[in-house]
């Protein structure tokens, strides 16, 4: 899982990484607003972890742009900031915050938090690769925050790959799953045609894997 870091403090930042780090996440850090907007543009992570006070904009203008877009709106983000009083803790949580820790923190509180979020994001049925987000429960698929129509079988086979990208699922695996025995390659190739068609640009990333199947990967 990939956990996005915005804090401008080198220690702390430099601290809370290592943590993720060490429990097994994987992190991208950001000093301030500018790079992190451009980077969650092109990639969503699973958490973020939010300072307040930032360079450019502050953490609070930050968490309301994310949860005005329909691509971040459900990402967890908890707010890590200086700012203890309670009413500043309440202006988080309303914004829509999952959690406000205050500084200075306990390492291992912090991981125990983001464990807890992490588990409670698994249970939402979201599935977010690049600006790809499929929505389990409300069936619905958002490319870069734009709803996009897809059929019954498009969404099925979406949803197996976005599960566990970068795993390559064999042909029959694929065939048997969705459409049942019976059904022929023909019949997956078609919709794996029109479901890269309907992702527009991403659909690159749903990869031919020669004598094997298809995955969900980015990279070439």
């Amino acid at each position: 899982m990939l956990i996005y870091i915005v804090e401008d403090d080198d220690n702390i930042r430099e601290l809370e990484a290592f943590a993720m780090k060490n429990s097994g996440y994987d992190t991208r850090c950001f000093a301030g607003s500018k790079e992190f907007c451009q980077t969650i543009a092109k990639a969503v992570p699973d958490l973020i972890l939010l300072d307040i006070m930032l360079p450019g904009d502050d953490g609070l203008t930050i968490l309301k742009k994310l949860r005005d877009d329909p691509v971040t709106e459900n990402i967890p983000v908890i707010i890590i900031s200086a700012k203890t009083t309670e009413l500043d803790r309440v202006k988080g949580l309303d914004l829509g915050a999952d959690d406000y820790l205050c500084k200075p923190f306990g390492v291992m509180e912090l991981v125990s938090r983001v464990k807890a979020r992490l588990r409670g994001k698994s249970r939402n049925n979201e599935y977010r690769y690049a600006e790809i987000l499929l929505n389990e429960e409300s069936r619905k698929v958002f490319i870069s925050g734009r709803q996009t129509e897809l059929t019954y079988k498009e969404f099925e086979l979406l949803k197996t790959l976005i599960k566990s990208p970068g795993k390559a699922f064999a042909r029959d695996y694929l065939i048997d799953t969705i459409w049942g025995q019976g059904s022929t390659g023909r019949t997956l190739d078609v919709h794996i045609r029109t479901l890269r068609a309907k992702l527009g640009e991403y659909g690159r990333y749903i990869k031919t894997v020669r004598n094997v199947g298809y995955k969900l990967d980015k990279d070439e």
